[in-house]
């Protein structure tokens, strides 16, 4: 197999940007980012964009957006297929890296997704029912819900029903992607290892102003509810800065809830495999670059 796109995926904390950095640097390629919040300006110590690292490495799907509006996987999947053309017709290799479980599906298992204008018509409709019921229309449109956080908020499930009934009024309109043979490597921390490495990394997030950097958000007007949907530490620290946690309780809340969602993105990877998406897991305590390499001459 002549491989077009390397994949490096692995939970929070496990060194992906580093690995996939320097297997770039090795290999004559350029970083797609697939993390679902570092294509925001402004959010930069919050999502680990560590930006110093990557030297002369191009890269992309960073910094393209500004903070307080949405990124589709719709979005994602649109911006990753400019990318992956763009590198390819220089002569370069595609580098996607990041842990968002439903970036990396949407392109290695190629869904078939298209954008959606909002429907006021179909809000209208909408407007009287409850969470209960709405919950129940998604699930009939979609079985299989890939994002749980849309049952749980109004405004995403009623942006979820809108989506899925747009997709299924257009038919077969999709985003056409290339013809990818990725090679899939993914980095394993024992896991004690990795729980220090969470609770270290956040320590010295915060240290290195994680705090200053949502409350200068709030002050450039990105509210506290679009906080709630940029992940853990956004969250977690606009509560703190809200006055409902001091800070070592948002540190021991936050720490925890880091370490569950890391829990989580292993499951996904695994259920990655399950469904057919073939995963070199390296470790992360040993040579993983070396390793990469190996198998990337034999592939």
């Amino acid at each position: 197999m002549s491989c077009n796109l390397l994949v490096i995926l692995g939970p929070t904390a496990s060194g992906k940007t580093r690995l996939g950095i320097a297997a770039a640097q090795a290999l004559g390629g350029e970083i797609i980012s697939a993390d679902s919040r570092q294509v925001f300006r402004g959010m930069d110590i919050g999502t680990g964009k560590d930006l110093a690292e990557y030297g002369e490495i191009p890269r992309h799907l960073i910094d393209i957006r500004d903070a307080g509006g949405e990124f589709s996987v719709f979005d994602f999947q649109e911006e990753f297929c400019s990318a992956y053309h763009d590198i390819r017709e220089r002569g370069r290799l595609p580098v996607l890296i990041g842990g968002t479980g439903l970036y990396l599906d949407c392109v290695l298992r190629n869904y078939r997704l298209l954008r959606v204008p909002e429907n006021p018509a179909l809000r209208a409709a909408l407007a009287p029912l409850n969470m209960e019921q709405l919950a129940v229309r998604l699930k009939a449109l979609k079985p299989a819900q890939h994002n749980t956080t849309d049952l749980t908020d109004r405004d995403r499930m009623l942006r979820a029903i809108e989506i899925a009934e747009g997709e299924l009024a257009a038919g077969e309109a999709h985003v056409a992607l290339p013809e990818l043979k990725p090679l899939v490597f993914g980095l394993h921390w024992e896991r004690q290892t990795l729980r220090r490495r969470i609770t270290e990394r956040l320590r010295q997030r915060l240290d290195e102003g994680l705090i200053d950097e949502v409350r200068g958000l709030l002050n450039r007007g990105v509210d506290h509810r679009t906080l709630e949907h940029y992940g853990l530490e956004y969250r977690m620290v606009s509560c703190h800065l809200r006055g409902e946690l001091n800070r070592n309780d948002m540190f021991q809340k936050l720490n925890s809830a880091i370490h569950q969602f890391a829990k989580r993105q292993d499951t996904w990877f695994r259920r990655m495999e399950r469904q057919g998406i073939a995963i070199h897991w390296l470790e992360g305590s040993a040579d993983p670059l070396q390793a990469l390499l190996r198998i990337h001459r034999n592939a």
